[in-house]
């Protein structure tokens, strides 16, 4: 009779962890907060960079911040509303090519880690971010 009861206990407690709700991405990254380390990071990695740093050197870098940060936020499944303009509207006329937008994934990369993102919530960043890639290369 014990060794049913455990295993019903056992079974009930397993249940209950599979109907668990996953968490957003938002959630993930510790909501906006977290977000706004990111994009930090991602700031400070850029602003040393000498192969790409000339694409945002007369950029205003709290519009970019505040703007970026919002973006992420509602990509992610976060309650943020981006009301910034598109993709293609902000990098039209950059020529970024393919070599430095590559290079700027990189320095996103050393963000996550710089802020320990693990592996696995990197890798739904960059998912996420990926379609975003069509509207900033050669535009």
């Amino acid at each position: 009779m014990q060794n049913i009861a455990l295993f019903l206990l056992c079974a009930g407690l397993l249940v209950g962890c599979a109907n668990k709700p996953a968490l957003s991405l938002y959630q993930q990254l510790d909501g906006k907060a977290g977000i706004a380390k990111l994009v930090d990071s991602f700031i400070y990695q850029i602003g040393n960079d000498e192969q790409v740093f000339h694409y945002f050197e007369h950029a205003n870098i709290t519009h970019f911040r505040d703007g970026f940060i919002s973006h992420m936020c509602m990509l992610f499944e976060g309650p943020c509303e981006y009301r910034g303009d598109s993709m293609i509207a902000i990098h039209t006329g950059m020529n970024i090519s393919e070599k430095d937008f590559n290079h700027v994934v990189d320095l996103l990369v050393n963000a996550m880690n710089e802020q320990n993102i693990s592996y696995n919530v990197q890798n739904k960043i960059l998912s996420k971010m990926a379609p975003l890639r069509g509207g900033i290369i050669k535009i």
